[in-house]
């Protein structure tokens, strides 16, 4: 900190305003140092404006500038030539020992050399003079390139690989936004000859990974320029949420592990280059540093996780076609029934074919509700017992005018003290059947002869009105509800450890759909157990597609957790499926 303090403060010639460029130079790090994000970047300044070579650069620089401002008039253009001419006269005229001493001077290398300096400046050429081109040049001749690169405690973004044809150590790929990349002198298919004066021709790639490992401050390459000409890189405006975990540093087929980026399932990455097919280069969103890290592409995700992935074929849950008035469950075929279960939009796919899916990434972009656009659909998750009922009941209850569930149909006989569309929307065994083969229905199942189901138009309805429409589904529904239309929002609401269950649920009743009058009876033991695990295959499976999970640990909690979320839906930006926006 005392070196910073030191360095922030401009010397007297500055403060007069003298300021040379070997002062500004040396103060600009303090003078940036409040914009840098991070410690990393700001030691990187330090280093690379505290080097050597660049004071004596700048230093030299600012005396030729301090000559040119006195503007001195040269007497001479050429003593050289003059001390040639005198050298020369000299040598007909009878010696003595002053003119020996004379010819010996000028003939000296260092007196030729100061002459020559003083013409040059005198005749302000400071252009270099190159050879002249040699006519025998053979044309495949390799010109080699060197490049010095200040590496701090960054690395230098590059990946190298051995050449299978040649056996050269060449670049495999740049890094976008690492020291390489910002430095623009290295590129894909560029040939390293050596690394410090280190030769690399006969070396591995990890053997060379090493000596740069080791190699701190000032980096020099040799290189072989590639022929093929690069287009220029183009920042990454492609956006995707990871739909699983990925640690780097456990994957064997990664090439380089130190180049790799850690991500978490629901993290979004900003893709900066697809070029290649298997390792895209990406960033976390919003991460102000600009070097990119390496992540699986989408395609040799799917294909490694599909190899990997065993055939599993998991049990159905266990689902209580409840029929609790306005807090019923979600409909399903009972097993014993031999009609297929179709769900909107989709009748081909089963529940096994939904467990082979391979979530990898899902391309987004950001999505805030319009004040004219209708609400986006809640989707509630859930296993049976968990409490999920009780909050959807206390958010209608909280405000009626702004929540509203939709009112399913069912084929039984309507009772007596009930009203046609309040309870249920009654309707025939044909009709419902028809909706059926038209796939109108969400979800439907069959309960003590009689089906019931929730129809797209009752979601369609509270919506119209203006509602924030709450709708519990079983979880392999939620895929076919995200559509442009919907725009789903889903949330889980998951149950807390088992010890807690025992706890906390010791004198709660779970309605049994047992009972023809759906009694309440306690928990037990084996429903605490069916629970957790029903949550578990419901992360496992459909976690992907959760936007929000909330543990219902304590109800009021819970619900103001909700509450909080369902506000936060209304208000913020959120991350959406790039195909809702751009149908």
């Amino acid at each position: 900190m005392s070196q910073s303090l030191e360095r922030s403060h401009l010397s007297p010639r500055c403060t007069q305003g003298l300021l040379g460029l070997y002062e500004l130079l040396a103060a600009l790090p303090a003078q940036l140092q409040p914009h840098v994000d991070s410690q990393e970047d700001l030691t990187f300044l330090w280093d690379m404006f505290g080097e050597k070579s660049l004071h004596s650069l700048v230093k030299i620089h600012e005396k030729l500038h301090y000559y040119e401002k006195q503007n001195p008039m040269p007497i001479l253009h050429s003593a050289a030539a003059l001390a040639d001419d005198l050298a020369e006269e000299l040598q007909n005229k009878p010696f003595n020992s002053e003119i020996r001493e004379l010819l010996k001077l000028l003939s000296k290398p260092n007196v030729k050399a100061l002459l020559s300096v003083h013409d040059t400046v005198a005749q302000k050429n400071y252009d270099p003079v190159l050879p002249p081109m040699p006519d025998d040049i053979d044309d495949e001749e390799d010109s080699v390139k060197i490049i010095r690169l200040v590496k701090n405690r960054e690395p230098l973004g590059a990946t190298i690989k051995k050449d299978e044809q040649t056996g050269a150590i060449v670049v495999a790929r740049i890094m976008r936004g690492g020291a390489a990349d910002r430095s623009g002198l290295i590129h894909v298919g560029d040939e390293l000859r050596e690394v410090n004066g280190i030769p690399v021709e006969d070396k591995r790639p990890e053997e060379v990974i090493q000596i740069l490992a080791q190699s701190q401050g000032a980096i020099t390459f040799k290189i072989i320029p590639s022929i093929k000409e690069e287009t220029p890189a183009k920042e990454g405006k492609m956006f995707i949420k990871a739909l699983f975990d990925y640690d780097p540093n456990e994957d064997k087929a990664i090439p380089c592990k130190e180049a790799g980026l850690s991500f978490k399932k629901g993290d979004i990455l900003q893709i900066m280059s697809q070029d290649d097919a298997t390792w895209w280069q990406a960033k976390h969103e919003g991460d102000a540093n600009p070097r990119a890290g390496l992540i699986p592409s989408k395609h040799f995700q799917e294909r490694r996780l599909a190899l990997r992935r065993p055939e599993i074929l998991v049990r159905p849950l266990k689902v209580s076609n409840r029929k609790s008035s306005g807090f019923r469950r979600s409909f399903r075929l009972s097993r014993k029934d031999k009609k297929t279960n179709k769900s909107m939009y989709e009748c081909k796919k089963s529940d096994q074919y939904d467990t082979a899916d391979v979530p990898t990434y899902e391309e987004v972009t950001p999505y805030r509700r319009q004040t004219n656009e209708k609400h986006r659909l809640v989707v509630l998750v859930g296993p049976v017992g968990v409490g999920l009922n009780e909050l959807k009941r206390k958010l209608l209850i909280s405000d009626t005018q702004h929540y509203g569930v939709t009112v399913p149909h069912t084929t039984r006989a309507r009772r007596s003290q009930e009203s046609d569309g309040v309870e249920y929307i009654f309707i025939s065994k044909h009709l419902f059947e028809t909706d059926v083969q038209n796939n109108k229905f969400i979800e439907y199942g069959e309960y003590k002869n009689n089906y019931y189901g929730t129809s797209i138009d009752s979601v369609r309805s509270v919506l119209a009105k203006n509602k924030v429409c709450l709708l519990d589904v079983q979880p392999h529904t939620v895929k076919h509800l995200r559509t442009l239309e919907f725009k789903p929002y889903v949330i889980f609401i998951k149950p807390p450890s088992i010890e807690r269950l025992r706890e906390t649920r010791k004198n709660a009743k779970i309605i049994s759909s047992r009972d023809d009058q759906g009694a309440a009876k306690p928990f037990t033991e084996d429903d605490f157990q069916e629970m957790i695990k029903s949550a578990q295959i419901m992360e496992s499976q459909y976690g992907h597609l959760f936007d929000k999970i909330i543990v219902n640990d304590d109800l009021t909690v819970a619900f103001n957790e909700l509450k909080t979320t369902f506000d936060k839906l209304e208000t913020d930006t959120h991350w959406v499926p790039v195909s809702w926006l751009h149908s």
